[in-house]
């Protein structure tokens, strides 16, 4: 008898328990995470794309950022992002966006539209330092097509260069060597070219230079020094040139060449 006493006391017990369990289940909230549901990158690309269309562009750009998150990087992801951003009125963020897809697509017209609209937004008019107009002129050509475009150029270039090279020194009659000749100059001057667009291009995407304020104001100090003299102050949106850091401070240089210190939470890189 005593040892039934003792197991139906055991089940009791376990059957609270099993109660509690069940009844905090119940009445527990689900977390956010628990409730968002599972999506592939293209599931995520697909929902966020409507979620755009729909006017939900929080919910469009959480859905974007995850995609980010995932490492799955392109121009439109960024431009996509960057708009959904733009509707929110975050400036700095979308500003930020606009350069990082432009940087794999630089030749695209959409992404340079919205992101001068963007900028014109920004409270700051910094007057550019002006700078020689075969360097504005070549800057532009580059911006016509992406690294990787560039590199496809050059690689054509070569070979054509070379083609033309064997005709030259295979061709038995005097016209076609001179085509030959002259088409291979032309040809290796196409490919230095497109090679020198190309690395050029490389080179911007790599580039951790360029930032973007990303508070509502930013004061630029005389010193890495938060008591230093306050040099000027730049707003939201605006784009500078990190050219030295040291601890918590970036030195930075804005496009009419003025200089100064800044903490390096209130930017972000491109």
């Amino acid at each position: 008898m005593k040892n039934f006493m003792i197991l139906l006391f055991s089940v009791l017990c376990t059957l609270s328990v099993w109660a509690q369990d069940a009844d905090s289940l119940a009445t527990k909230p689900l977390s956010q995470a628990e409730l968002e549901p599972s999506y592939s990158p293209e599931q995520a690309w697909s929902a966020a794309n409507e979620a755009y269309i729909a006017g939900d562009f929080a919910r469009a750009e959480e859905l974007y950022s995850r995609i980010v998150a995932d490492g799955k990087l392109s121009s439109k992801l960024y431009f996509n992002l960057a708009n959904a951003l733009f509707k929110q009125d975050k400036l700095g963020e979308a500003i930020l966006y606009y350069h990082r897809a432009l940087r794999l697509d630089p030749g695209d017209e959409d992404i340079r539209h919205n992101l001068s609209i963007a900028e014109s937004r920004t409270k700051d008019r910094i007057e550019r330092v002006p700078e020689f107009f075969l360097k504005t002129w070549l800057r532009e050509v580059r911006m016509l097509l992406s690294c990787r475009s560039w590199t496809l150029a050059s690689l054509v270039a070569l070979a054509i260069a070379l083609a033309l090279g064997l005709l030259f020194v295979l061709a038995q009659r005097l016209p076609l060597r001179k085509v030959g000749f002259y088409g291979m100059l032309v040809a290796a001057l196409l490919f230095f070219a497109t090679t020198w667009f190309a690395a050029v291009e490389r080179r911007v995407i790599l580039d951790r230079e360029q930032a973007v304020v990303m508070t509502s104001t930013a004061s630029v100090k005389s010193s890495p020094d938060r008591s230093a003299s306050d040099l000027f102050v730049l707003h939201e949106g605006t784009t500078l040139r990190v050219v030295g850091t040291l601890d918590d401070w970036s030195e930075v240089v804005i496009a009419d060449g003025k200089k100064g210190w800044l903490e390096s939470a209130r930017i972000e890189q491109i």
